[in-house]
């Protein structure tokens, strides 16, 4: 029996290969001569290096570079063994670092992302998978290419001033200090957020409060951000604000397509592309996914409706495995999840259930008894 393994991280307990190799642990006491392949899954957002370095034996790469308020700090990423680099945007300009607090986004600077794009290509890279999720910043990417070398520069040609306040100052930009190298790269970047960069569903309108802007700063944001599309369009003839996933991580999409010709993919199926899963499922008699926890969302297109998506391509059975189920994690079962198991075996705290040994048996001792039943069948 051949079984492929891609769960997603249970985030702050497993990460996808902790998880991986739990529920293989599990299967093996039923199943010992079953051939399990463990597979790293993320869908660009928290955990996604960390997936794909751990689970495709790449290397983790620290840095320093400057947080969303411009204080430096150190950053991962991670290279991979065909040198792809492969980025989280929360590493160095994220909502987690302290950086939510009155009119932040007017602040925030993308400036650390783009310090880790470069110290990237300084050592080699060309291909690059960037993860864009998390993000506290709301400066249409700005910061990310002055880091690159591009110069957006204010009416005294000086650059202008981090965060969206910024993009209030921009009067020009140029290219002159951009390193030839960065020419040579492709960039692929994981994102599910496809709203436009101005307007009602603009990242100013729909992202900006969840990171600390107020009402009036919200309007003139989405002013600022849609002169600062128009002036985009004497650098990028093609640039459009209206762009599906222009207005993701505060308008970095928008930078990241028209600046640096990157193309935006669904998380999910990127990294499956990048490990080949599909390659894997084909040849499986079942599949096995999940994450920290099932509810509607699942069903909607997060990284286990996607591996089911993929395995009913190929008529396999899908079972997914969860810390804990939510309203709306039926619709997994039309989502092509066959069947979910929550592996909690008793009550507890949150604080007892997150316990990455105590996680670890929970999962490996639901799944061993999940195929127990299978074995019924065989």
């Amino acid at each position: 029996m051949k079984i492929v393994i891609a769960i997603d991280s249970f985030k702050g307990s497993l990460s996808s290969m902790e998880a991986g190799n739990a529920a293989a642990e599990g299967i093996k006491r039923v199943f010992s001569d079953a051939d399990t392949v463990v597979s790293p899954v993320a869908d660009g957002g928290e955990g996604t290096v960390e997936a794909l370095v751990s689970g495709l034996n790449g290397h983790f790469i620290e840095a320093e570079v400057t947080d969303p308020r411009g204080k430096p700090i150190k950053a991962s990423y991670g290279i991979l063994p065909d040198n792809t680099a492969v980025i989280e945007m929360a590493a160095a300009s994220g909502l987690t670092m302290r950086t939510f607090y009155i009119d932040a986004p007017m602040y925030n600077t993308s400036y650390g992302t783009g310090e880790l794009i470069l110290d990237a290509v300084k050592r080699g890279c060309r291909n690059f998978i960037i993860g864009i999720g998390g993000s506290a910043t709301n400066d249409g990417g700005i910061g990310c290419l002055q880091a690159l070398g591009f110069g957006m520069l204010d009416k005294n040609g000086q650059q202008v001033e981090y965060g969206a306040r910024g993009l209030s100052q921009l009067v020009s930009i140029t290219d002159n200090n951009v390193p030839p190298e960065l020419r040579q790269c492709r960039f692929n970047v994981a994102c599910d957020v496809t709203n436009p960069l101005c307007g009602d569903n603009g990242c100013s309108a729909v992202f900006a409060p969840q990171k600390g802007a107020c009402g009036t700063s919200t309007v003139i944001m989405d002013i600022w951000m849609r002169e600062y599309a128009e002036l985009t369009k004497s650098y990028n003839s093609a640039a459009s604000p209206d762009t599906a996933g222009a207005g993701a991580a505060g308008g970095m999409g928008f930078a990241l397509m028209y600046y640096l010709n990157a193309e935006l993919q669904s998380g999910a199926d990127l990294i499956t592309r990048q490990t080949r899963l599909e390659e894997y499922i084909q040849t499986a008699d079942m599949v096995i996914t999940g994450e920290g926890c099932l509810d509607s969302q699942t069903a909607m297109g997060k990284a286990p409706s996607a591996i089911a998506r993929t395995a009913k391509k190929y008529g396999k059975p899908v079972i997914a495995f969860c810390g804990s189920v939510r309203k709306g994690a039926e619709l997994c079962n039309t989502s092509g999840i066959d069947a979910y198991f929550p592996v909690l075996r008793s009550v507890c705290t949150l604080e007892q259930a997150m316990d990455k040994s105590a996680a670890c048996k929970n999962l490996a001792d639901t799944a061993e008894q999940v195929f127990r039943a299978i074995k019924l069948f065989k």
